[in-house]
């Protein structure tokens, strides 16, 4: 794992081929706690092509120096993620 939350990633290989690519990331919070919103896609082994965007929201914890990963909720869907998007603005309307 990493000492920085900076350093955090969803990429993944396995045999030297990149088999999760981040897209993206966005850090929503870091100390001893950090929460992070990745975009990534995963290679399709039957066509050797990145598949559709997807999302994850993971937390790490932070001991003796480096984040372990704690916890992961993936989206499943651009359509759960409007929900939550829409769900989140209402709730937060006005604040």
């Amino acid at each position: 794992m990493s000492a920085n939350a900076e350093d955090l990633t969803v990429n993944y290989e396995e045999d030297g081929v990149l088999v999760v690519k981040e897209l993206d990331k966005i850090i929503l919070s870091k100390g001893a706690w950090a929460t992070i919103l990745f975009r990534y896609q995963n290679l399709s082994k039957a066509t050797g092509e990145y598949g559709k965007d997807m999302y994850s929201i993971r937390r790490y914890q932070k001991r003796q120096g480096n984040y372990l990963p704690k916890s992961k909720f993936n989206i499943s869907s651009p359509e759960q993620a409007k929900k939550i998007i829409d769900a989140l603005q209402r709730w937060t309307k006005g604040k």
